[in-house]
């Protein structure tokens, strides 16, 4: 039996969702520990997410979104205007991605990305672990399908880490 499609949305979160962003994010860096090791439980039992806060203080800077699945908090999009890999400082950079499990492979994570994409036009950096194979081939997949396969990628060596650097513009508009 079919299923109806999904109705995903990308909402703007404010301060008053810095409780939900923050449970969510939990969750996020609980999944990412697999791929950083370093990431380490705190004493009080959570990871934390210390610029959390920026994303209320630098409003022209950081953009938070709550994504939602037929009216259901379904995951997060936390974005900033420069990035830690590009010396531009008007280049959009995914900081950070997420999507609940009972969500994903089932086209929300690019719906999120794609009206992300269009509602914040300019040139966009993803940067994904080199070992996140489930992540970089979701970035691969949902930016090719986006710009029709018109964008850039390079590796990149940070410390320990082995990034993927995928860049591509939306256009300015």
């Amino acid at each position: 039996m079919n299923q109806p499609p999904r109705v995903v949305s990308l909402n703007q979160a404010s301060e008053a969702d810095s409780a939900l962003l923050s449970n969510l994010l939990e969750l996020y860096v609980h999944d990412m520990s697999e791929v950083f090791p370093h990431v380490q439980l705190g004493p009080d039992g959570r990871f934390g997410y210390s610029k959390l806060a920026l994303y209320w203080s630098e409003p022209d800077r950081r953009f938070a979104f709550l994504i939602r699945c037929d009216d259901r908090i379904a995951g997060f999009v936390l974005a900033t205007r420069g990035s830690p890999v590009v010396p531009d400082p008007n280049v959009l950079d995914v900081a950070e991605f997420f999507v609940l499990r009972q969500y994903r492979r089932g086209g929300t994570g690019s719906q999120a990305a794609f009206l992300l994409w269009n509602r914040l036009r300019g040139t966009w950096i993803v940067r994904v672990l080199e070992n996140n194979r489930g992540a970089l081939k979701f970035w691969r997949d949902a930016i090719a399908s986006f710009t029709g396969g018109r964008f850039d990628e390079r590796p990149l060596t940070t410390g320990p880490n082995e990034w993927r650097v995928l860049s591509f513009d939306t256009g300015s508009g």
